[in-house]
């Protein structure tokens, strides 16, 4: 089999992973102020677009908050105390760079593996594997 062969073969068995990172974009989050709660209406449509489970989302948004939450019956989170749209989509940004976008390619298409105690990012698109921060 010859060089050209080859590499035509090589291609047809690569994933195809045309344009970049600018096709991940986050929606804005859509805060409103309920008494001493901030409920964050699209949190659905921001974890659909994350592409992870909401409690994982839930539990990094405690931490980087500094605060509880819970997820209400209609997929709504109820985060305790009062927060600015601004704050919150740094802290999904930066959730989004440590668990989502991969490292190397920069694309979203990954998911998140255990291997002996460890939580990876593996790329389907590239098939790079990056731990992520605990």
């Amino acid at each position: 089999m010859g060089y050209e062969e080859q590499l035509d073969r090589a291609l047809e068995g690569t994933p195809d992973i045309e344009g970049s990172g600018a096709r991940f974009s986050l929606p804005d989050p859509q805060l409103r102020q309920e008494g001493h709660a901030t409920v964050f209406e699209n949190f659905r449509a921001v974890v659909d677009t994350l592409g992870r489970s909401p409690d994982h989302v839930m539990q990094y948004l405690q931490t980087e908050l500094g605060t509880s939450a819970n997820i209400d019956e209609s997929g709504r989170l109820r985060l305790t105390g009062e927060f600015k749209a601004d704050r919150v989509a740094e802290a999904l940004s930066a959730y989004a760079d440590g668990y989502v976008l991969c490292p190397e390619c920069g694309l979203p298409d990954t998911r998140l593996e255990s291997e002996n105690g460890a939580t990876l990012r593996r790329c389907e698109a590239c098939g790079a594997r990056s731990p992520v921060e605990s």
